[in-house]
């Protein structure tokens, strides 16, 4: 079970304590009286199956047995580009350094061996964050295919200029570094600029291949990102490529989950390989250089069963041979995705697709409001989680009032509930008849006390969804705890929320006359249930929960005070009986 599932799970356990003890006042009807008859009934549904996540998806092609992209032939108009004696051309490794991050690129193949984040720190090896997983193949190496050829430029030795590498200055002007590969014998050249803006996590790219006046250009991406959080199992299931289709819009796909190859053709405005926290992503260029969108995805199984898929991204060339594009390879910060238009926010999708544009406006409100507080308070996340989830009962206040007050009342008739029960319990169509009759003079309403509880709900599931992947999170120490995104190393916030709900629960249903079995079992298996889900959690989460729950808790006592006094007056006058 993934963690969002068992966070709907302790969602669906906290609303049905929520609805169950409001409508403790009343309890149903008893055993003994027969139910009303109804119209219909329904009755040995099945569920409906989980799809198939190899399932082909339109324009999503899945091959049992696939031939892998073509290798280079010598027939045709390629000409033959065969890689030299690696042993007598020594590789050479190019840096380009900059605030933001480090590009480490080899003479062989163009590509990039090594890209750092220096401003993020990495929790599985010493220094700062690295994007690229397999340091030996690289990303960015290059293939051209035209028909059933491909020229595999990946293992050619190339020139570099400039040859010592860049180093970017912040606030200075963007520089480029050039890769060039001539053929020694045949018309065919090919060249890629990386030109790189000291205070932009976006890389413009174009390049030429000449000889060639038509053909495909293939990118690798690489087999996701490298693991760089301290939960590796948690990583590896959010490792993902992320396309977004013209007309179909987002798509996403598990790096692990792909065990044969997998062709997603486009036309798509942008593909991102993903991690928890990072992404690197190939956008067109917004230049008229270059085409205006992307063609496809490769994805191809290459290790252990566990280990994500390679992933390339094609282009066509424009006339000439020409190509241009942008590569992203920086944190998921929204402010960020979403100044690159064509709803890059979305490669890292917040909660379940129908509920989606829901979601997100809370999820922007609450990260709003926790940043705001960090930067105009100057105090920490965690001070930041506790201050809010103080202020969020507060505010509410008013409403947890109004539904106790609800509650109270639904309390003061539970008599005449009972009463009208077994008066008329042989008599199910009179007993319906008096029942409206008492919920219409006494203005009774069994989920008038609910109601108002769930407005915090929407609060937790958008934190929740907030420390999945909110890079302004990542990292965050609090008292013992490293990582207000990772769950507490000691589990102490766990217990202590598992307390606090055993205490409120505890609270209220010792004022309950005749409190059925089943309401007091669920006072001690929720509390232990809610520990053992939570408990991989975040434990900025946790912490603001607990502090929630600590914030009812005098609310909760002053409750049950008020309902010790309406036990005290009695209940009200009996219903006279309708004719």
């Amino acid at each position: 079970m993934n963690s969002e599932s068992r966070f709907v799970l302790a969602v669906v356990l906290m609303l049905a304590v929520l609805v169950g003890t409001s409508l403790l006042f009343p309890p149903g009807p008893s055993d003994d009286v027969p139910e009303a008859p109804r119209d219909e009934r329904v009755e040995d549904m099945d569920p409906a199956p989980a799809p198939d996540r190899e399932a082909e998806a339109p324009g999503v092609g899945v091959v049992d047995d696939p031939p892998r992209l073509p290798e280079l032939t010598e027939t045709g108009p390629i000409p033959e580009v065969a890689a030299p004696d690696l042993a007598q051309v020594p590789e050479r490794l190019v840096r380009v350094e900059g605030p933001l991050y480090t590009f480490t690129f080899s003479n062989i193949g163009a590509s990039a061996r090594s890209v750092e984040l220096p401003r993020f720190e990495s929790f599985t090896r010493p220094g700062p964050v690295e994007l690229v997983a397999d340091s030996d193949a690289g990303v960015l190496g290059s293939r051209v295919v035209v028909g059933a050829d491909t020229v595999d430029l990946r293992r050619l030795a190339f020139e570099v200029e400039p040859a010592e590498g860049l180093a970017l200055a912040e606030g200075g002007p963007p520089e480029s570094l050039t890769f060039r590969y001539t053929h020694p014998t045949e018309p065919f050249s090919f060249e890629v600029r990386y030109t790189f803006d000291p205070d932009a996590y976006v890389v413009q790219v174009s390049g030429r291949a000449r000889g060639l006046e038509r053909g495909l250009l293939v990118t690798g991406l690489g087999p996701g990102l490298a693991f760089n959080e301290a939960d590796v199992n948690q990583e590896r299931g959010a490792m993902e490529y992320v396309a977004n289709h013209l007309q179909e819009g987002i798509r996403t796909q598990g790096l692990t989950d792909i065990q044969r190859t997998r062709v997603d053709d486009g036309p798509f405005r942008w593909v991102a390989v993903k991690s928890r926290y990072f992404v690197m992503a190939v956008l067109p260029a917004l230049d008229p250089g270059g085409a205006e969108f992307l063609g496809g995805v490769v994805a191809q199984e290459w290790g252990e069963d566990d280990d994500p898929a390679q992933v390339a991204v094609t282009q066509s060339l424009a006339t000439g041979g020409t190509f241009a594009y942008r590569l992203l390879a920086g944190p998921q910060d929204y402010a960020l995705l979403s100044s690159l238009g064509h709803d890059l926010q979305e490669v890292n999708p917040v909660g379940w697709r129908p509920l989606r544009p829901i979601l997100r406006p809370f999820v922007a409100v609450v990260m709003w409001v926790l940043v705001f507080f960090h930067e105009n308070l100057d105090i920490g996340y965690g001070w930041v989680l506790i201050l809010f989830g103080v202020l969020m009962r507060v505010v509410l206040f008013p409403l947890y009032h109004k539904a106790m007050r609800a509650q109270l009342r639904n309390m003061a008739v539970q008599p005449l509930l009972k009463d009208i029960q077994t008066r008329y319990k042989d008599n199910p169509e009179k007993m319906q008849k008096e029942l409206m009759k008492l919920y219409k003079e006494h203005g009774f309403n069994p989920l008038a006390g609910c109601w108002p509880m769930l407005l915090p709900f929407p609060i937790l599931i958008a934190l929740f969804f907030v420390f999945q992947n909110t890079i302004e999170l990542r990292g965050v120490p609090f008292a013992w705890l490293p990582d207000l995104a990772a769950k507490d190393p000691i589990f102490v916030l766990p217990v202590l929320l598992g307390i606090s709900m055993f205490l409120i629960q505890w609270i209220s249903m010792r004022t309950i006359e005749d409190l059925n079995p089943q309401m007091k079992l669920m006072m001690w298996a929720l509390p232990v249930g809610m520990v053992v889900i939570f408990a991989n959690f975040p434990s900025g989460l946790n912490l603001y929960y607990l502090t929630a729950n600590l914030a009812t808790l005098p609310q909760s006592w002053w409750i049950a005070n008020e309902r010790k006094k309406v036990q005290a007056k009695g209940p009200p006058a009996p219903v006279e009986a309708s004719s």
